[in-house]
C-alpha cells in the first residue's frame, strides 16, 4: 500500500488546522432560515389561498398556544414532584409562569371569539399543524369545505387581535 492510498490520520489531512481556521474567521451571529411554507397556514398563504391579515391571525393564535405550553408532552416531565391530590381526587393546577397564563387567556379568548363551529377546523389546522385534508376528513366534512369555515375563523381571530 502506498502512502497515499492508505489510512491517514487526522492530523495528516490538515483537520485541526481546518478548525482554528474556521474559528478565526467565524461570525458570532447566526442566521437562521425559515420555510414559511412547511406550516399548513404558510402553504395556504403561498397559495393566495389565506390573506396576509389572516396568516397573522393564524400565527399570533399558534404563538400563544406555544407560548402558553398547551401541546402534550411528548417526553418525560422532570418537574418536581407531583401534588398530592386533594379529596375531590384531582391533582392541582400546573405551576403557569405569569406570561404562560396570559397566553393561555388570550388563545382561550381567541378561540371563543371564533365560535364553536369555527374553533375545530382553526385548532388543527393553525395549533395542530393538521393539512387542511386531513382536518377535513377528521371532521367528517366534505373536501374543500375546510378552507372557507377556517378563512372565516381566521378573520374572527384576526379581529380579536385587532391585526388591521
Amino acid at each position: 500500500m502506498s502512502e497515499r492510498s492508505g489510512p491517514r490520520l487526522l492530523t495528516e489531512r490538515g483537520i485541526d488546522r481546518g478548525i482554528a481556521s474556521a474559528r478565526a474567521t467565524a461570525n458570532p451571529a447566526r442566521s437562521v432560515t425559515v420555510n414559511r411554507v412547511e406550516s399548513p397556514l404558510g402553504w395556504l398563504l403561498a397559495r393566495g389561498l389565506v390573506s396576509r391579515r389572516q396568516y397573522d391571525a393564524g400565527e399570533r393564535l399558534r404563538s400563544d398556544w406555544e407560548r402558553a405550553q398547551l401541546a402534550p408532552r411528548v417526553t418525560m416531565a422532570w418537574d418536581a414532584a407531583p401534588v398530592a391530590r386533594g379529596r375531590g381526587g384531582s391533582a392541582a393546577e400546573p405551576d403557569l409562569t405569569g406570561a404562560q397564563l396570559d397566553c393561555k387567556r388570550r388563545f382561550d379568548a381567541a378561540i371563543a371569539s371564533a365560535g364553536p363551529g369555527l374553533a375545530d377546523i382553526l385548532w388543527r389546522v393553525v395549533c395542530a399543524g393538521e393539512g387542511m385534508r386531513d382536518a377535513e376528513t377528521a371532521l367528517g366534512w366534505p373536501a374543500r369545505a375546510g378552507k372557507v369555515v377556517l378563512t372565516l375563523a381566521l378573520d374572527r381571530v384576526a379581529a380579536f387581535y385587532r391585526i388591521p
